[in-house]
């Protein structure tokens, strides 16, 4: 999750969209908030796991995004990437979520 969190505000330069200030500024915003969720989940899970539902619901803000920023005219490169990555970053924060929940089930 951290690779892909590392992705996303990378992608706008990466794919050539950084023109486009309201979305490159939004993927850094979210990216970076995903990057610092997942080292925290790495670091200290007993801690965190509380919050792990957060990182499904920023990936999923990633992938919708690019039509809900305001004034930013879509490209196909656009969309895919923030798709792609909004999907890794929901899937695998699914994933964190689950592993959150089987943890507590067995602390009990």
């Amino acid at each position: 999750m951290f690779i892909a969190a590392l992705y996303v505000p990378a992608s706008p330069w990466i794919v050539g969209f950084g023109d486009k200030t309201g979305l490159a500024m939004c993927n850094l915003i979210s990216g970076i908030a995903v990057a610092l969720l997942a080292v925290g989940f790495t670091s200290a899970n007993g801690r965190t796991h509380g919050m792990t539902f957060v990182a499904p619901l920023l990936g999923l803000w990633m992938i919708v995004s690019p039509w809900l920023v305001d004034g930013v005219t879509t490209t196909t490169g656009m969309i895919w990437s923030n798709v792609l990555g909004g999907a890794m970053v929901c899937l695998l924060g699914l994933g964190v979520t689950a592993m959150g929940t089987m943890r507590e089930d067995r602390m009990q």
